[in-house]
């Protein structure tokens, strides 16, 4: 096939690559840009959250990929394959040959299924679920409105993930359900974290903390899921410093470790680990000048979130436009992220922060304390300003919410 170039090619075409690629079209609309994007649809991943919890429909998630290519943009419907930097090559699945003289790479992460032995073949059956597997998200209320009582368990793994609050979110709003249904004093509910902390960064821990006291969730420190065993539903975990645990289950909710594509896995421009190896500052890439990454598949060491993409990309166009005038990358993204702490039905805590792992509220309110006004935020306003505002390369600052202030 022949080769095609571009001045600008976007490997990825989720939040962050539609967000960039609309941004660069708002600032010169005469730009060469290529997005390559094998997927059809395009999720809102944060409202799974809630379409697990019953209170969102998982058609309200999706949107076709191309009503969301900013106009005048090139939609590349294809994987990339391969990176060649020192030729300024990206190779796809079907064979092309796609030159560029700017790369921004963000497509994301992907499962890593064989972290877990007997995930794949059990998920979305026999009461094994996860909001990170697209096709049973369904099953994961179906699974909790289901249920009968029993022992409930809910997992965070080892490595990275995306949204780390997300693994505790499913676990407070089934909680409340177990206890609308009656049944929460025949139900016996197990967060098995990997790490040791509730949280990871430390003035969200603590009300964490005294909530799974409160609601009388058994937290698992150091216990990391390493095998299901559907027959006898029986969870294997690996122990911080001990012998494997083995714990039976009537429902189990997974979230596993995730890993970048393939394709980024040994490639010139990733580090050991498989990340795309960019300054945590300039979103800049550390060897390759005309590459950058932001998103779940750079190195940048902050949450995996939407949000943290909001404010990674105006850095990422920035310093892309500045290094196409002969200029230096000067922005700086600081590692804001947020992850709305769903506590329960009509409850959040907006836990806003950045590279200090200190609060970076929006607000001028307390961000520790569960709010029904957060709830609010998290179920009607993200959602409409994702689509309508960060997907368009609209500026949007959630300080200028007002209306929500006396809640």
């Amino acid at each position: 096939m022949s080769n095609k170039s571009f001045q600008i090619l976007i490997i990825g075409g989720g939040a962050g690559g539609v967000t960039v690629a609309a941004q660069l079209m708002k600032k010169n609309n005469n730009l060469n840009i290529a997005i390559v994007e094998p997927s059809e649809n395009h999720y809102y991943q944060p409202a799974w959250s809630l379409v697990g919890g019953g209170v969102y429909e998982f058609e309200d998630t999706v949107k076709h990929e191309e009503k969301l290519i900013p106009r005048g943009v090139t939609w590349i419907k294809d994987f990339a394959e391969n990176i060649d930097p020192e030729q300024n090559q990206v190779t796809t699945r079907a064979g092309q040959t796609l030159n560029y003289d700017y790369l921004v790479v963000c497509p994301g992460v992907q499962i890593n299924w064989d972290t877990i032995t007997g995930f794949k073949d059990t998920v979305g059956k026999n009461q094994v679920t996860s909001n990170y597997v697209k096709e049973v998200v369904n099953y994961t209320w179906e699974t909790i409105d289901n249920f009968k009582g029993g022992t409930a368990i809910f997992t965070f793994p080892a490595g990275a993930i995306k949204c780390p609050g997300a693994p505790q979110k499913i676990m407070y709003m089934a909680e409340e359900a177990f206890a609308k249904k009656g049944i929460r004093d025949k139900t016996k509910i197990i967060y098995a974290n990997a790490t040791g902390k509730m949280f990871g960064v430390p003035a969200y821990c603590k009300p964490l903390e005294e909530i799974v006291e409160r609601k009388g969730i058994e937290v698992k420190y150091g216990h990391n899921l390493i095998e299901l065993k559907p027959d006898t539903k029986e969870a294997v975990f690996a122990v911080n410093g001990g012998e494997n645990v083995t714990i039976k289950y009537d429902m189990i909710h997974v979230s596993p470790a995730m890993k970048t594509p393939d394709f980024l896995q040994g490639s010139a421009i990733s580090n050991e680990g498989g990340w795309v190896d960019v300054d945590q500052y300039t979103c800049q890439h550390n060897k390759y000048p005309n590459v950058f990454a932001l998103g779940d598949a750079s190195s940048l060491p902050t949450s995996k979130t939407a949000a943290a993409i909001r404010k990674e990309a105006p850095v990422v166009v920035s310093n892309l436009l500045a290094l196409m005038a002969k200029q230096n990358p000067a922005d700086k993204y600081g590692g804001y992220a947020c992850c709305p702490l769903i506590t329960g039905y009509g409850k959040t805590i907006m836990a806003e922060f950045d590279y200090s792992k200190e609060p970076t509220p929006s607000f001028p309110l307390d961000p520790t304390k569960e709010r029904a006004s957060m709830w609010m935020v998290k179920k009607y306003v993200l959602p409409w300003l994702y689509w309508n505002r960060m997907l368009k390369g609209e500026p949007f600052e959630p300080d200028s919410w007002r209306f929500l202030l006396n809640k």
